[in-house]
């Protein structure tokens, strides 16, 4: 298709089958995340390993959403998210069987090695649509995580009164049921051309962009930024209003809800109307204020106000950001590309529950300001950005290969 078609009534079902896939991988992901802290304190864990436990399931996202990118370059993107689903499935056996702490963190550093496949998933869109419509995709991505983190905790937290373990079994069971259903109905994408740049010069045609260069420290700064609210939000209302994981659960399915819509409806006329550069800056402006504010609210209801703001301001800037770089690839380096760009916000989430623990031990109000300041860093980087150059590079030459 031409950067600039619509995608086909047989492009939009591969689109639907594929978002489908990965809502339910992400439903299994947010069962785990209001229990993890329960489930680790009771295999003795200490505050330090459970950050450690958090830091391993993301550190093996940052090493390994270049590898499954270029991997998909080459052997296509439906190999790879089947493997990755799969292995996700065992992770979470692992995980959900767990004896002892050591066999947490097996489980986690496999999840970390497997979940590495937004990066394969947001290529395969763009391997489908066109400029027109391709941020409303995005959005769609975006939305799939909304939905992930609406019934994934509420689940995660109806079952753990049945045991932690129960409803990590049960992200298990559903990981292996989509692998079957993606199996079954999973295409590859159609793209014009067989892959045969070699992995070194694809990075670095990668490395040589300066618009995507730009645009991954400025999804660092962004993720980095979001990792604070992430991390500490749920220890903040803890000891701030007394909340329970029950309780938790349930505020973050409404910051949900608010971020679905808006990326799974509202994107596409917006990106339409003002354009993905308009909606990054005015969204990382909105998140900045709301973060800042966070900490400061005297009640739950009045915190309220900017959390939703949060979640607007989240909705319209990061699948602006996630069309703005897929932009500036082309069919051989696109799950290349891609992959570095996720790895930036993988490298953050490393990074950021380490630094977001640290500020709170100082100041409640540490990480939730220094948040702020994140989005005012973007704010400052998409400033420099050259619109003019968001066009996709020139395909390196292909390698040598061997026999």
């Amino acid at each position: 298709m031409t950067s600039h078609s619509s995608a086909s009534p047989t492009a939009k079902k591969s689109l639907w089958i594929l978002l489908s896939v990965v809502v339910i991988d992400l439903i299994g992901f947010g069962i785990v995340i209001p229990i993890l802290p329960f489930y680790a304190e009771a295999y003795g864990a200490t505050a330090f390993q459970l950050g450690l436990l958090v830091t391993s399931f993301a550190g093996m996202q940052f090493l390994m959403a270049p590898v499954w990118g270029r991997i998909s370059d080459r052997m296509g993107r439906r190999p790879v998210i089947l493997v990755t689903i799969a292995g996700t499935s065992l992770a979470l056996l692992i995980f959900g069987l767990a004896d002892s702490l050591l066999w947490l963190f097996v489980g986690r550093i496999l999840g970390g090695v497997f979940g590495a496949n937004i990066s394969v998933a947001t290529a395969y869109i763009t391997d489908l649509t066109g400029e027109e419509d391709r941020t409303r995709w995005m959005g769609m991505i975006g939305a799939s995580f909304g939905v992930g983190f609406i019934l994934g905790p509420a689940i995660g937290g109806l079952l753990s009164p049945y045991g932690y373990h129960v409803p990590i079994l049960l992200a298990a069971g559903m990981a292996a049921v989509n692998f079957l259903y993606a199996a079954a109905n999973l295409r590859e994408p159609e793209r014009r051309e067989a892959v045969t740049v070699g992995i070194i010069s694809a990075t670095r045609s990668y490395a040589l962009s300066r618009f995507v260069r730009r645009m991954t420290v400025l999804y660092f700064l962004f993720t980095f930024g979001v990792s604070q609210l992430e991390t500490m939000f749920g220890f903040f209302m803890l000891k701030r209003f007394g909340y329970e994981a029950w309780d938790l659960a349930w505020l973050l399915v409404v910051m949900a809800v608010v971020m679905a819509g808006i990326q799974g409806g509202a994107i596409r006329s917006l990106s339409r109307r003002f354009g993905e550069y308009r909606l990054l800056m005015t969204g990382s402006a909105v998140l900045a204020v709301a973060c800042a504010a966070i900490p400061f609210m005297p009640t739950v209801a009045v915190l309220l106000i900017p959390l939703v703001f949060s979640s607007v301001g989240r909705g319209i800037a990061q699948p602006s950001m996630l069309s703005l770089v897929s932009s500036a690839t082309t069919e051989k380096n696109r799950g290349t590309v891609m992959g570095g760009f996720q790895s930036g916000a993988s490298l953050a989430r490393v990074l950021g529950p380490m630094a977001a623990g640290a500020l709170f031990e100082v100041e409640a109000w540490g990480p939730f300001v220094t948040a702020g300041v994140m989005m005012l860093l973007v704010l400052s980087v998409a400033a420099g950005l050259d619109l003019a150059s968001i066009k996709a590079d020139p395909t390196p030459a292909p390698e040598a290969q061997p026999g």
